[in-house]
């Protein structure tokens, strides 16, 4: 078992950088196919377009995101045409709030998308519907890239932050083909509920899961001593040494993450390894 088509998709060269040599190299590894959707980000809003604006306003920010997109595409083909990978790349053009629906309608038959981390300095407003157009209406599972580290191939040790989640039990299982290959998987629950049908053995019936598909799996339980779950995760992953985070993707509205914060967002914003993430 293993990724066969794996996906990424470049709105600007440099923050995508990581993410595109993170899919070349998963690429490699698993002998699979790599697709690039470079896409050009009209970012005007059609509707405040100010007293007297015509449709050449509008034709020439089309024009402008197609040329982004065209030179993007020159720079990922370059970088393509150096590896001995199955690839091709594909351009678009999509206003703000519509790249959601384009990234999912690519990403829909493939196994696994690669992305850079939506959050930070240099970073465009597309980056986050980018991400949410893969996890919520493409259905796919997603790797944000690590920028500060060498591009993973294959993860030797690696968390599951474990809630009993949906979200959570999806990411696990859409993990497996990373999972089975690695040396140790830590299930890591924090604050197990002291009521319901999993409170004497919590993270057995996940453990027991995984363990059946041959994974070196461990459970640890952990308090939460820190005011943020996201920080106990965190601090624990560094802890164990770990090369990549499993974790559920917005187990509360995405608005509520925006407004109020969430595990997903905070991790999204302050990890420093490759997340992997399923919703």
């Amino acid at each position: 078992m293993a990724y066969k088509t794996i996906m990424t998709v470049v709105t600007d060269p440099k923050p995508a950088a990581c993410s595109l040599e993170q899919g070349i190299t998963l690429a490699e590894a698993m002998d699979a196919h790599l697709e690039v959707l470079c896409m050009g980000v009209d970012r005007t809003q059609t509707g405040y377009y100010y007293a007297g604006a015509n449709a050449m306003i509008l034709q020439e920010t089309i024009n402008r995101a197609n040329n982004e997109a065209k030179e993007t595409a020159e720079t990922v083909r370059a970088r393509l045409g150096k590896t001995d990978i199955r690839w091709n790349v594909e351009t678009g053009v999509a206003q703000l709030a519509d790249i959601g629906r384009n990234v999912a309608a690519h990403g829909r038959f493939t196994d696994l998308v690669v992305l850079p981390r939506p959050y930070g300095n240099g970073r465009g407003a597309e980056l986050e519907p980018v991400i949410e157009g893969a996890l919520f209406d493409g259905r796919v599972p997603v790797i944000v890239a690590a920028e500060d580290r060498a591009p993973m191939t294959q993860p030797n040790r690696v968390m599951i932050g474990w809630d009993e989640s949906t979200e959570a039990l999806s990411a696990a299982r859409a993990a497996l083909p990373l999972l089975v290959e690695a040396a140790a998987v830590h299930v890591v629950v924090v604050d197990p509920p002291a009521h319901g049908p999993n409170r004497s053995d919590p993270g057995g019936l996940l453990s027991q899961f995984l363990a059946r598909h041959g994974v070196k799996v461990e459970i640890d339980v952990l308090s939460k001593t820190m005011p943020r779950v996201s920080d106990v995760l965190m601090r624990h992953a560094g802890d164990m040494d770990a090369d990549m985070i499993v974790m559920g993707a917005y187990g509360h509205s995405r608005f509520r993450e925006a407004i109020l914060g969430g595990a997903t967002r905070n991790m999204l914003e302050h990890a420093t390894l490759p997340l992997f993430m399923a919703h």
